[in-house]
């Protein structure tokens, strides 16, 4: 299947090659660009239905997922597993609780997002629920690029892809790299 899924990225676009700087801060030789995968509301459906697929076995009131990139998995997912779904979004350049959303104490949580490098905005999301005296019984993304450095949640962590591809820090990146002009194309 995630054959299948990185043929569907590169027929799309969505899987973008050049010089890319990361939210995490770390330089990319690719992008995955899951925006322009998800615009196709028949794709979005299909490959946020199988990974819907992954977290069915896991007991779970409601889906949340940080925006922007994971509103529309998060939408999806909570569709085909018949959940509410919610979101936490960007204030003052960290992840809140916004628009009237209600975590109840003892609400258990799916976290949803389209690609994870180290995970940060995941964990910032199972923060906030926890905060709240949810619980989050686990994690779904689409790309899990995090190769071997993969973040540990605290509960089990389901993809569609995993993929290492090789990120690297400003300071040590290769000459052929560094004379491409970097983009920073994700959320900012």
């Amino acid at each position: 299947m995630s054959e299948d899924l990185l043929a569907l990225f590169r027929k799309t676009g969505a899987l973008l090659d050049g010089h890319f700087i990361l939210r995490s801060g770390l330089h990319s030789r690719q992008y995955f660009q899951c925006a322009i995968l998800l615009q196709h509301t028949e794709i979005a459906a299909q490959v946020c239905g199988q990974l819907a697929d992954k977290l069915r076995d896991f007991d779970c009131d409601t889906i949340i997922s940080p925006a922007l990139g994971g509103i529309i998995v998060g939408q999806e997912v909570g569709r085909s597993l018949g959940k509410r779904h919610i979101f936490v979004e960007k204030e003052d350049g960290k992840l809140v609780l916004r628009r009237s959303f209600q975590i109840s104490p003892n609400e258990r949580f799916i976290v949803v997002e389209d690609v994870v490098t180290r995970g940060g905005r995941v964990q910032e999301t199972i923060d906030i629920v926890r905060s709240h005296d949810g619980t989050v019984s686990a994690v779904g993304v689409i790309v899990d690029r995090s190769g071997k450095a993969k973040p540990d949640f605290g509960c089990p962590f389901v993809s569609l892809i995993e993929m290492n591809v090789e990120t690297l820090p400003v300071d040590n990146l290769p000459p052929d790299l560094a004379k491409i002009p970097a983009v920073k194309p994700g959320s900012k």
